[in-house]
């Protein structure tokens, strides 16, 4: 059998390379092929992830770079569809919710290749999300669809999805933090920015809704920088945001501004904040699995297990609203939280044990 998988944005690297190493486990000989569409293409956001996580070279690459996000659909479209003529792959994998998990699945639909979709049926019922759209569109033409709690089942479900294509497998995201927990825990983070457990604030952004918006911005960078007066607020920067800030001429003084971190640096960041702000759904499962605070700073998440776990909570993106969600956790302590269903670090298994229909180790 052979089976491609599609990378293209830094969520989707935590998310491939448990499921390609979960199938070179299986008994059953596997070709595997990796194609990384170049939608994140500088090396912090994508290069050194794949080194921490231990994932080979990719076999292809189609540097398709930025753009709109219908310019850059369309690009990942005609990059892509030579590259799958030319491999002839029995499955594509696609992960997540960005641009190249629809556009390769469009061409796959186009071409009657069988696609698989991981992290399949979650909705945050805004389509003014891209992210939205492009979950939705991928679940009505993918041919298995493996979720990752069961409101994705109920999700697709509620659209009509046939059953059998749907399967609960739990989430690779869980996976890799699992993995990868021990390592990130010895990385000298912390000490290196002068740190201490439980005592700082991380915070990452990146959605339009959030960064584009220049009142939005504004009032999320006066509250960091009001906290950021009474410990310390590290805010590893994503290049969309830095470019808004220098656009807007926002600053926020006393915030300790960072430049995008690895995969095991962040992630014992995470580990170790007090509290967490962000608009980011995959640091929502991870600071559920983790039991630290999460303040979500959207009207609404495709992950609503995260806040019913009691980790998670949504904040509106204005500056009031923030410093009182944070004044609420340090008066709070989680010690109720729980960790979703098959959240247990063997999910890419059960995806690989699907797609082969043979059990693996």
């Amino acid at each position: 059998m052979k089976i491609m998988h599609i990378a293209g944005a830094r969520p989707n690297f935590m998310k491939v390379a448990p499921v390609m190493q979960a199938l070179e486990n299986c008994a059953q000989p596997v070709e595997q092929l990796l194609v990384h569409t170049g939608q994140h293409y500088d090396f912090e956001m994508s290069q050194v992830f794949f080194e921490e996580l231990g994932m080979r070279e990719p076999d292809e690459y189609l540097q398709v770079g930025s753009g709109s996000h219908a310019e850059q659909t369309g690009k990942i479209m005609m990059a892509f569809e030579p590259v799958l003529l030319r491999h002839q792959p029995d499955w594509v994998v696609v992960v997540g919710d960005v641009n190249s998990t629809l556009a390769c699945a469009l061409v796959c639909a186009k071409l009657g290749v069988r696609v698989a979709h991981v992290e399949a049926g979650l909705r945050s019922g805004d389509r003014e999300m891209p992210e939205e759209i492009n979950r939705l569109l991928t679940d009505q033409i993918a041919d298995l669809l493996f979720t990752p709690s069961k409101d994705g089942d109920a999700n697709l479900l509620r659209e009509g999805i046939d059953p059998a294509k749907i399967y609960f497998v739990g989430n690779v995201m869980i996976d890799s933090l699992v993995k990868m927990l021990p390592a990130a825990l010895r990385r000298p983070v912390l000490a290196d920015l002068g740190v201490t457990e439980g005592s700082y604030v991380l915070v990452t952004l990146h959605r339009p809704s959030n960064v584009d918006r220049p009142e939005a911005l504004a009032h999320i960078l006066s509250a960091l920088s009001d906290l950021a007066q009474e410990q310390p607020v590290l805010f590893p920067v994503h290049p969309r945001t830095r470019a808004r800030m220098r656009e807007f001429s926002l600053e926020a003084p006393g915030v300790r501004f960072l430049e995008p971190l690895g995969y095991l640096d962040f992630l014992a960041l995470t580990r170790g904040a007090g509290v967490v702000l962000t608009d980011s759904g995959g640091i929502q499962e991870e600071t559920t699995f983790l039991g630290v605070p999460c303040l979500t700073l959207r009207g609404n998440t495709e992950r609503p297990v995260t806040i019913e776990m009691g980790t998670n909570r949504l904040v509106a993106s204005e500056r009031e609203a923030i410093l009182e969600a944070v004044a609420q956790v340090r008066q709070v302590r989680f010690e109720n939280h729980g960790i979703p269903p098959l959240w247990d670090g063997k999910a890419a298994t059960r995806i690989a044990e699907i797609l082969l229909r043979n059990p693996c180790k």
